[in-house]
């Protein structure tokens, strides 16, 4: 039993949460952390080397960012002082880096943790950036926020940022077992209902450790099986925030399942986008952009797909309008690929940026007055219906402009028949070219 966990977390009291009395004593303890904490890791070198520098710990609810910053302080002899960007202000700030300047003055080094520091805004942030810079704090900050977008960069420029990882069935089993010889007992599952209860869990240790003491309060009841243990707890919602990185690390993720034409991959991160509370109008929309951007040519039919399934979930709603949504998804995978349309779309763009303001040829001008008649509007211009095939070969690129390909379909798809079509129309081009020019 003592194998596990600290004999000095044993005696803990009986109104202290079951995830505080487990809560590591040292940084060997520490679950699912080795690729930052190993010996090869960059906090394991930091403390081998006895240099522990100003840093930002990333990572998911419950992967043990505050037990982390507490055990650092212990190892390296530092004063603890943790602040939450929630409920801490200017005030609490000031207090805190005269204390430290104190301590300094003594001698001792202090560890500023702040949780949740993505709250504080930039102005707050710039505030303990000369306690940071001349050394009277070590910070440590936690984040479940992307830094690059919640935090100054003249915080990032003074703070290694280290990403921590949701907690893996190995590292969630052991936590279950820590709580089992700290209680003396086994939980009362079955093995199903047991490694149902990991995968509950969603990575979080935190949440893990609730639902077991959840668990542990039943003592004289029944073992249960996987249906009862979802009847017994609240299920965890996954991890997903509409707002913020989840949100764009999951459209990312639906989009290139799409254009990888992994269908099965592309159902999941809708679904899993639909279970986090994503607006369906939303995924609708990126549905359609991809849609033009990423089939385009190569099946126009894709375009009035997406659309259709938008207006299908518009007409009725959550949840029978989803399955429009979730055929779209499956046409847009299976459909063939061609980003053509979206290249042209970019090259004719920058052509027209680069060449300013060049004037059409004069030959397909409309000339409604007599002086624009004059002047050539409008002559010269060949009506294409009248041409042979239907096809004049004039030139209706600027007349300093060399005539440039943009579009480039490629032998798939429908784009295959529009390449055949082009090629004939550039042969023919060519031929009423050389007939003009004799």
């Amino acid at each position: 039993m003592t194998d596990l966990f600290p004999p000095a977390l044993l005696p803990g009291a009986d109104t202290q949460p079951l995830a505080d009395r487990l809560r590591p004593a040292r940084l060997v303890e520490v679950v699912g952390q080795d690729h930052l904490l190993g010996p090869s890791g960059p906090i394991g070198r930091m403390l081998a080397a006895k240099r522990l520098g100003s840093m930002i710990l990333w990572g998911p609810p419950g992967c043990g960012k505050t037990t982390l910053a507490r055990l650092l302080a212990a190892e390296a002899g530092l004063t603890f002082e943790p602040l939450s960007a929630v409920l801490s202000g200017v005030a609490e700030l000031r207090k805190t880096f005269e204390a430290a300047a104190k301590r300094r003055a003594q001698g001792k080094g202090t560890l500023l943790f702040i949780d949740e520091i993505h709250r504080f805004n930039r102005a707050q942030q710039d505030g303990f950036l000369p306690v940071v810079e001349d050394g009277t704090v070590i910070l440590v900050g936690a984040t479940t926020e992307n830094p690059s977008f919640s935090l100054n960069a003249a915080v990032l420029s003074r703070a290694q940022v280290f990403v921590l990882k949701r907690l893996e069935e190995a590292g969630l089993a052991l936590l279950l077992d820590r709580a089992e010889a700290l209680m003396e007992r086994p939980l009362p599952l079955t093995a199903e209902a047991r490694a149902l209860l990991l995968t509950l869990a969603d990575g979080d240790g935190r949440y893990l450790l609730n639902l077991a003491e959840a668990l542990f309060a039943a003592k004289d009841g029944p073992v249960l099986d996987a249906a009862g243990l979802l009847a017994s707890v609240q299920k965890r919602a996954p991890l997903y925030d509409k707002d913020r990185e989840e949100h764009y690390n999951l459209i990312s993720a639906l989009h290139k399942s799409l254009r990888g034409s992994d269908v099965d991959a592309a159902l999941y991160w809708f679904q899993r986008m639909l279970l986090g509370g994503e607006d369906p109008h939303f995924v609708a929309r990126r549905l359609t952009r991809f849609a033009a951007e990423d089939i385009g040519m190569a099946d126009p039919a894709a375009l009035t797909q997406a659309i259709a399934a938008w207006e299908t979930y518009d007409r009725l709603g959550s949840p029978e309008g989803e399955l429009a949504l979730a055929q779209a998804v499956v046409y847009l995978a299976t459909a063939p690929k061609s980003n053509a349309v979206y290249r042209a779309f970019k090259a004719a763009a920058k052509a027209a940026r680069d060449t300013g303001s060049m004037m059409p040829p004069k030959h397909i001008l409309n000339a409604p007055t007599r002086l624009m008649k004059d002047i050539g509007y409008g002559s010269g211009y060949a009506y294409d219906h009248d041409a042979p095939d239907g096809f004049s070969g004039q030139n209706y690129f600027p007349e300093n402009l060399p005539r440039t390909r943009f579009y480039d379909p490629p032998e798939r798809g429908f784009e295959r028949d529009i390449r055949k079509r082009l090629d004939y129309w550039d042969r023919l081009r060519a031929k009423r070219q050389e007939t003009s020019d004799e």
